[in-house]
């Protein structure tokens, strides 16, 4: 860390020891396969079942399901932050994908035998699992999804498409939003279990991305899919709001994700610019350059602060969908920013590929996209400010 970075103060000696386990696991287990995962399109099986057994997979989810029983999101914190120490972004929103995404939904709204069937083998690893919620004609527009399922008897029967997928190459089941009720509006939904193997869905990919080349994303498809009417979770049609109640941790996780990532970016600019010369000149010791690092510097360490509170915040279940809007624009839009002036700072070293600046500035450019972008963040916020 460079000197100028401030002390951080919202993590205690059990975060440290569990930094300890994610950094092990992240130095061992994921650093030396990066490149791997990247040329085949997704990371291995193994790997969940690896950080199963260490415990970073159901953080917050009860013991008895094989999860860690821990209501403290400061813990997704540490994983995220020591997967992309590593530049493992990829990694990150595979494993903390399922922390942050699909495992609340399962703690907070499965029954028993959901929780039995599903999310126990989720947080050991022996499952993966994905949040299917995007559509080919709704994007960031949650109110337009226009895949059903209807009911048939004991039964519903799944019709409609899913994309922008992640990790659904691999995934074993779906967290898959529908319509239950199609005249009911935005009080019609509902969330609803599909396992990889139902009769009538099928999946298609990897989809070819810009970047994250190791995070395997997909489209799916249901053509008459039958699933029992107990896979859905928690109350038919009350599938909105649970979505808008898990939103914030998604998007605190997007923004802690980019945080750690640009920060690791930075760290290495500033390494390479003290090292390499030009002209019998240190690169920082061009007014210039050591001007775009003081700014960076700065931005860094404002918007770390940010993000410090808003963790704290969702910690104590305090976290509210604006804050995490703000922080979510705020910091995606930033890395933008870091990367591409870190990118600079290499000069034609940063173009090439084999620098891990030109992979972090491939794989930055989607965090303004998913779980939201920037203009719905915006809207987010703005519609808050003006209607009180």
């Amino acid at each position: 860390m460079h000197p100028a970075a401030l002390h951080r103060t919202i993590f205690d000696s059990d975060h440290e020891v569990f930094r300890d386990t994610a950094r092990a696991f992240a130095e061992r287990e994921v650093a030396p396969h990066l490149d791997a995962w990247a040329r085949q399109g997704h990371v291995d099986r193994e790997l969940y079942r690896r950080a199963g057994e260490l415990g970073l997979l159901g953080i917050g989810a009860e013991e008895k399901y094989n999860g860690g029983g821990i209501d403290d999101f400061r813990f997704h914190a540490v994983l995220i932050e020591e997967l992309c120490r590593v530049g493992a972004t990829a990694v990150t929103m595979s494993l903390s994908g399922f922390n942050d995404l699909v495992a609340p939904y399962l703690t907070s709204l499965a029954d028993n035998e959901q929780k039995r069937r599903w999310l126990a083998p989720l947080c050991s690893g022996e499952l993966i699992g994905a949040l299917a919620m995007t559509e080919p004609g709704a994007g960031s527009d949650l109110a337009a999804l226009t895949t059903t399922a209807v009911s048939d008897g004991d039964e519903l029967v799944l019709n409609g498409a899913k994309t922008f997928v992640s990790t659904g190459m691999t995934a074993d089941v779906f967290l898959v939003v529908a319509r239950t009720d199609p005249a009911a509006g935005r009080q019609g939904f509902s969330i609803v279990l599909v396992e990889a193997d139902t009769p009538g869905f099928t999946r298609s990919g990897p989809l070819h991305k810009v970047g994250l080349s190791a995070q395997d994303t997909a489209e799916l498809v249901f053509d008459d899919a039958r699933v029992p009417r107990a896979n859905v979770l928690g109350e038919e049609n009350e599938g909105f709001g649970y979505l808008r109640g898990n939103l914030p941790q998604e998007r605190l996780s997007v923004a802690v994700t980019a945080m750690a990532a640009m920060r690791r970016t930075f760290e290495q600019a500033l390494d390479h610019t003290r090292n390499r010369t030009a002209f019998g000149t240190r690169i920082a010791d061009f007014q210039a350059n050591r001007f775009y690092l003081a700014e960076l510097a700065t931005e860094i360490e404002i918007a770390q602060t940010f993000v410090d509170r808003c963790v704290l915040d969702a910690s104590h279940g305090k976290l509210d969908e604006v804050t995490a809007a703000m922080a979510k624009w705020w910091v995606t839009e930033l890395q933008q920013k870091v990367v591409t002036r870190c990118l600079q700072l290499h000069g034609g070293y940063g173009f090439m590929t084999e620098y891990d600046v030109a992979k972090d500035y491939l794989d930055c450019r989607g965090s303004t996209l998913y779980a939201g972008t920037t203009e719905i963040m915006k809207e987010i916020i703005g519609r808050k400010l003006t209607r009180e």
